[in-house]
């Protein structure tokens, strides 16, 4: 009898430990993105572009909905800009960026969550590499100053600087300010263009086109500058 519960208490200690395994986490997280990027890849949330909002939802409850849909299609890969564009062409540009921007920190949240629960323990100590080291550096030791530059200009994938973000030492407070502050003038921009997509040589739509170029050149101009420090030279 005694052997028998030793036996028990012995398998259960095997599987908690199985249970706290890094990797196992770690797989776990890539069967959710995976699973996530299938579905998002089954639905195409760009035919809100084209197809429009279902009727039977209107008024607030439209827009909190799209807040909340749009959060999980952005922690599933889905690209940020088809979103934000289909928030203006739906809500408006003021409703619009309030709907995208809401669901870009619900989104980053949720990303930056599962990176952190299921992914930091197993990857940090895999960034070996010089420049993947001094990335690290960067978000750890100044992450709302990093992470405001990556929201700032667009080039980065949102998702992917989401779950980067996880696996470094930043705090969730600099992360989530960072994002919604630093998302705000391009989501406007293109919040803006979906609303006046319809009339696409009106100064609004014509500011916001101008603005969203002018912001990937200085991407551009960043990144070129700051190769060295990103190859830990």
């Amino acid at each position: 009898m005694f052997a028998t519960a030793a036996s028990g208490h012995g398998f259960a200690a095997r599987c908690a430990r199985v249970v706290r395994s890094p990797w196992l986490r770690l797989a776990l997280l890539g069967v959710l993105l995976a699973g996530g990027a299938v579905a998002m890849l089954r639905w195409e949330p760009q035919r809100l572009l084209s197809g429009g909002w279902p009727a039977q939802w209107s008024g607030a409850t439209a827009v909190v909905v799209f807040a909340v849909a749009y959060g999980l299609c952005t922690a599933a890969f889905v690209p940020r800009p088809v979103l934000n564009v289909a928030a203006g062409a739906l809500f408006g540009s003021v409703v619009g960026l309030a709907a995208a921007l809401v669901g870009t920190v619900l989104g980053a949240g949720l990303a930056f969550g599962l990176g952190r629960l299921l992914g930091q323990e197993a990857l940090r100590p895999l960034l070996r590499a010089r420049w993947l080291a001094a990335a690290d550096r960067q978000l750890s030791e100044h992450g709302f100053r990093s992470m405001l530059a990556v929201r700032l200009f667009p080039g980065l994938p949102f998702c992917a600087s989401n779950y980067c973000a996880a696996i470094s030492r930043m705090g969730w407070c600099a992360f989530l300010v960072a994002t919604a502050l630093g998302s705000l003038p391009n989501t406007a921009a293109y919040a803006v263009a979906g609303a006046r997509a319809a009339t696409p040589t009106s100064p609004a739509f014509l500011l916001a086109m101008a603005f969203l170029v002018l912001s990937a050149l200085g991407a551009l101009m960043v990144a070129w500058r700051k190769r060295d420090a990103l190859r830990g030279g």
